[in-house]
């Protein structure tokens, strides 16, 4: 009888053990999601309007920069590292003048519309 017991905790403990590797976690994206083709959409010299058009509005403005914007994108995956990518888009005389980030500058930026 007491090793019926201890068997049938045994049992119970390996169960709740292999059940709770099986939970569900949930992806967790925030911010702006940013793709390279919608970057290869900038061109240098476009307005902020024509910016805000192509890629959204920006994550985050630079309160001592307002010709700063950052588009932030954080993905937490379920059981995965999480990723973050950025990108900063510098306007001069309210024209796009430059970007920097995790994203590859095209080919064609330097070139006006």
């Amino acid at each position: 009888m007491q090793n019926r017991k201890w068997i049938a905790a045994l049992l119970a403990g390996v169960m709740m053990s292999a059940t709770t590797g099986c939970v569900y976690r949930i992806d967790v994206p925030q911010g702006n999601y940013v793709e390279q083709k919608q970057v290869n959409q900038l061109r240098i010299g476009m307005t902020r309007a024509q910016v805000e058009y192509v890629m959204g509005s920006p994550m985050v403005t630079d309160q001592n920069d307002p010709n700063v914007w950052y588009y932030i994108y954080y993905l937490k995956p379920g059981w995965d590292k999480a990723e973050r990518k950025d990108l900063h888009v510098m306007f001069k005389n309210d024209r796009l003048a430059a970007i920097s980030g995790d994203f590859h500058t095209p080919s064609d930026f330097y070139r006006p519309l």
